[in-house]
């Protein structure tokens, strides 16, 4: 098993660094912690940290904020974070505490959570603006005006309250958007650690098991790997598959079906994402591979368009042509070309986009669209690719041969300077290399 990987504290200090320069001097960054989630009276939900405080410190905590004061003299970077405490470390785990979370996150400064209400005030005096995540936590949008107000309440004595509160995902969202060195090799594993979960579930696919058993097999292997799953992880045999966002994966897997799978492993916070459809017997039927084809023609003109200076959707219109023009050849749909394309009735087979960002969120942040326009793609960038082909169980409009056959091609792929690469490219995606896996899977 590959040595787990670790982000430098430079990484985190060259972020931070960056995001404090666009914001400007005269300007106060605050980002809280996520808070912890009741599960069912005293149990909670595994904690998932804030993207975005793990994106600037990695700090991994509950019951913390942290606070970017570009400029001040006595340190920029402050978090305020949970002392050290013997008897609940005792019941929940060691924690870094003050000391600890300055040494081991590169901070300037950090202080015990207890003291943000004397001390957070104190730091936006004389700050002109707070850029915040407004309306994500009501109860601290509530404490974050009152730090204000008793700023204001002494401006008398000279003080200077903000008067500017800007939202601070229009400048960190772009910075996500872009993904450093050090942030791509926590992709590639997150992409390695999920196509070897998608190889064990085509080898243990068999008629007769249930989807719940495959789920099981894929997140053996993302725990192995020391992952936890990105995202509910979808398992739909037969016409399971034509639901998006199927998560019951308790229906049985029968011959003849096809088994779509949708999963990604999370590593370190950093997620994968991969889709594969593929036959429970190890072959496809004559009528699956057509649309299976189909699906993996539109994937191929998507993935021709993931280079610089072309635009996001270009990928999307590219696969909405092709599939579309495979339906009229099929017979799924009759009329022009031209006409399918601008009423938009494809939708009925393929009601969804063809990707999305991704990085420390599975659906990551960044805008697609600028000044009204898709933006250009640009190196550094990372999105799916995963057009499909939908049609449910009950389409009486189609032949009965056709239904109940839902396909979905997922790939993570980065854009850089002179095209792309396929950061999931070794799993088996067309038919051909998905049966001969599949053979060769279960050669005793």
């Amino acid at each position: 098993m590959p040595a787990p990987l670790t982000m430098p504290a430079r990484a985190y200090t060259r972020r931070r660094r960056q995001l404090m320069r666009i914001a400007g001097d005269d300007a106060i960054l605050i980002l809280p912690a996520a808070p912890e989630r009741i599960r069912s009276r005293d149990t909670h939900y595994p904690y998932r940290q804030d993207s975005d405080l793990l994106y600037l410190t990695g700090f991994p905590e509950p019951e913390a904020v942290l606070v970017l004061v570009p400029g001040r003299a006595h340190g920029e970077t402050v978090l305020f974070c949970r002392e050290r405490d013997p008897d609940r470390e005792g019941w929940d785990g060691p924690r870094f505490g003050p000391e600890g979370a300055v040494e081991a996150f590169g901070l300037d400064d950090a202080y015990p959570i207890s003291d943000l209400d004397d001390i957070l005030p104190g730091l936006l005096e004389g700050r002109s603006r707070v850029y915040y995540h407004f309306g994500r936590d009501a109860e601290f949008d509530l404490k974050l005006i009152g730090w204000v107000n008793r700023v204001r309440a002494m401006m008398k004595m000279g003080n200077k309250p903000p008067h500017e509160f800007l939202e601070l995902g229009h400048l960190l969202d772009e910075l996500r958007l872009f993904k450093d060195r050090d942030e791509l090799r926590f992709m590639q594993r997150a992409a390695d650690i999920t196509v070897a979960a998608h190889q064990a579930a085509m080898r243990a696919v068999r008629p007769g098991i249930h989807e719940y058993e495959l789920q099981a097999e894929l997140e053996r292997v993302f725990r192995a790997s020391n992952a936890v799953p990105a995202y509910g992880t979808i398992v739909g045999a037969g016409g399971n598959g034509c639901v998006l966002h199927y998560v019951a994966n308790d229906g049985p897997v029968k011959d003849g079906d096809l088994v779509l799978i949708d999963a990604g492993a999370e590593y370190a916070g950093y997620a994968a994402d991969i889709t594969r459809t593929f036959p429970a017997n190890g072959r496809f039927t004559k009528e699956q591979r057509l649309l299976h084809d189909l699906v993996g023609d539109a994937h191929a003109a998507a993935m021709a368009q993931a280079r610089p200076g072309v635009a996001y959707e270009a990928g999307h219109l590219a696969a909405v042509e092709t599939l579309t023009e495979g339906l009229l050849r099929l017979g799924l749909l009759k009329g022009r070309l031209e006409k399918h394309l601008s009423d938009r009735s494809y939708r009925r087979f393929y009601p969804h986009k063809t990707g999305h960002w991704i990085g420390i969120d599975v659906h990551d942040v960044g805008d697609y669209r600028l000044d009204g326009e898709s933006r250009l793609l640009e190196p550094g960038m990372v999105f799916t690719i995963e057009p499909g082909l939908y049609i449910r169980p009950d389409d009486t409009s189609v032949a009965a041969k056709w239904r109940g056959i839902g396909i979905r091609t997922e790939d993570d792929v980065l854009v850089t300077r002179d095209g792309h690469k396929v950061l999931t490219d070794k799993l088996a995606r067309s038919a051909d290399e998905i049966e001969a896996f599949m053979a060769s899977a279960r050669t005793p």
